[in-house]
């Protein structure tokens, strides 16, 4: 079988409007995709700069596919939570993408975006945090019923990629 290693890491995150951030993320495929090593999702630690707009998280995504064909090709999806003084979470972005086709080193930024509620949900938020949250997280790289929901654009992900192929030619697997 052809063979997919991904190394590399989430730099961290620009342009949310607080600090104190981090990210819950996975990596979706299809289902001719098999994992042989690494983690397919996992959490970064809060980041809390005190000088600089960006959160720095650094951390390290390293998984070894194997699969039979290009369908459904993996994709990393991103979950983008604030935690405040009280230690209380807070949704702040949802964001994926797709991981690059072809080998070598890549520089990747995820935008983000959040649900938008209503009048009454975006002054309670105000007031007592929380928010609208997706039921189902799947919406977050289906896209099946993704163009119905109200949104409002959040900060960005960054990314480094590193992407091997292998044996692609041996089996037919043209990218």
């Amino acid at each position: 079988m052809a063979e997919v290693h991904v190394i590399g890491q989430i730099v961290g995150a620009s342009g949310f409007p607080d600090h104190s951030l981090f990210c819950k993320w996975g990596i979706h495929t299809g289902g001719a995709w098999k994992i042989l090593a690494g983690l397919r999702e996992g959490q970064t630690q809060v980041d809390n700069p005190q000088n600089h707009e960006a959160a720095a998280w650094a951390h390290p995504i390293d998984i070894h596919f194997a699969t039979k064909g290009i369908q459904g090709w993996p994709r990393i999806h991103f979950q983008v939570w604030r935690q405040d003084q009280f230690g209380r979470n807070e949704l702040y972005g949802y964001g994926f993408c797709h991981i690059p086709t072809s080998p070598g080193t890549h520089e990747i930024e995820c935008p983000t975006w959040r649900p938008t509620g209503s009048f009454m949900e975006t002054v309670s938020q105000y007031f007592l945090g929380g928010g609208p949250q997706l039921k189902n997280p799947d919406l977050i790289y289906s896209g099946a019923d993704r163009y119905r929901l109200h949104t409002m654009a959040m900060g960005k992900v960054h990314l480094r990629l590193g992407v091997i192929l292998r044996n692609f030619d041996k089996f037919g697997i043209e990218c």
